[in-house]
């Protein structure tokens, strides 16, 4: 009977592991990938696993599944316990005050890596050097993907509207501005005003992206007409241009050094403040190592994520229903219809 039952409980952690794999990557083929099975393996398992509970997980619509209510359901309850077993190792070493190896997958966007993310991760390369840090460069819809597949620990950048199965903790702010070259007329202006601002051509991220469609937004508003004279990727890019005399820009003050050879006026009066912070998956299991790295990023993230999740003031932002909502601006996230 004892031996029965340990058979029977390894086989649930299997049956749990192919569920899990198959409900994050919405495949089964992809799941027996992941686990070095075969398909018909994963989907035997998965089929003992809905007769023990007697229940339906998934609805099969030609290649793709998709989880039912119940799967749903289940998923949030095995996924941080299939994962916590799977990290068994790394959490036995950090309770024993021990961080020697294992590895952290970070998700952000080029600007976000470059201005935000830089000093941190040095930080911790230099108190962790033997974690193998792994950044993937992404934006938009790949982001959350990776997010949901599992393939990531968690996301740094800015989000807009934050899907019901994600959870997002904003830590930094971020003031609009004006840029302008040096010999530009609105140089060195303290205050400007938007009409001002709609005279001069404007140099912006492609219009896909969210910085394009809170422009519009604020100019239609104000019932003003402006004109964009080119549409660059990137802060830097925009920046060059903008320090070559071809226009003015609107960007975040995230992307502002102080070593630029530029003129940038505040324009807070007209235009939100862009929060930067932390993406995650709703219920995501976190490892010891990305605990550190979110630790160094913010002394008080763990407050700040226990409020999120209650709801309270630490999500600021507005949570939707749909699971392919607009994300931050051009790096991680972008406001791209047709991506998350």
């Amino acid at each position: 009977m004892g031996e029965t039952g340990a058979a029977h409980k390894s086989n649930r952690l299997r049956q749990l592991r192919a569920f899990c794999q198959a409900a994050q990557t919405g495949s089964i083929s992809r799941a027996a990938e992941r686990l070095f099975l075969s398909q018909p393996s994963v989907s035997l398992l998965i089929r003992a696993l809905e007769e023990d509970l007697d229940t339906t997980l998934f609805e099969r619509r030609g290649p793709r599944i998709h989880l039912t209510p119940a799967g749903q359901a289940l998923l949030e309850t095995a996924l941080p316990l299939v994962e916590g077993m799977d990290h068994l190792a790394d959490l036995f070493a950090a309770r024993l005050g021990e961080m020697s190896a294992g590895a952290l997958d970070i998700a952000a966007g080029e600007s976000t890596i470059l201005y935000l993310l830089a000093d941190y991760i040095k930080r911790f390369s230099d108190e962790h050097p033997q974690i193998a840090l792994h950044l993937h460069n992404v934006t938009g819809r790949d982001g959350l993907a990776l997010l949901r597949a599992g393939d990531v620990d968690f996301a740094v950048g800015s989000m807009l509207e934050v899907p019901t199965d994600i959870d997002y903790v904003p830590i930094f702010s971020f003031e609009p501005m004006l840029i302008t070259a040096l010999d530009h007329p609105l140089a060195g202006r303290k205050r400007v005003n938007l009409e001002e601002v709609s005279r001069y051509g404007l140099i912006l991220p492609p219009r896909h992206l969210s910085t394009w469609h809170v422009v519009d937004l604020v100019f239609q508003q104000h019932g003003l007409a402006y004109d964009v004279v080119l549409e660059a990727g990137g802060w830097e890019v925009i920046k060059k241009f903008v320090e070559l005399g071809m226009g003015v820009s609107i960007v975040t003050s995230i992307c502002l050094t102080g070593d630029e050879r530029l003129a940038a006026v505040p324009l807070g009066e007209y235009f939100p403040q862009r929060t930067y912070g932390v993406v995650l998956r709703r219920g995501k299991f976190l490892s010891p190592q990305a605990r550190r790295f979110l630790e160094v990023m913010d002394s008080d993230f763990f407050r700040r994520y226990e409020a999120a999740v209650q709801g309270g003031e630490g999500t600021a932002v507005r949570r939707t229903r749909r699971h392919d909502a607009n994300l931050g601006d051009t790096d991680f996230t972008g406001h791209d219809r047709s991506l998350p």
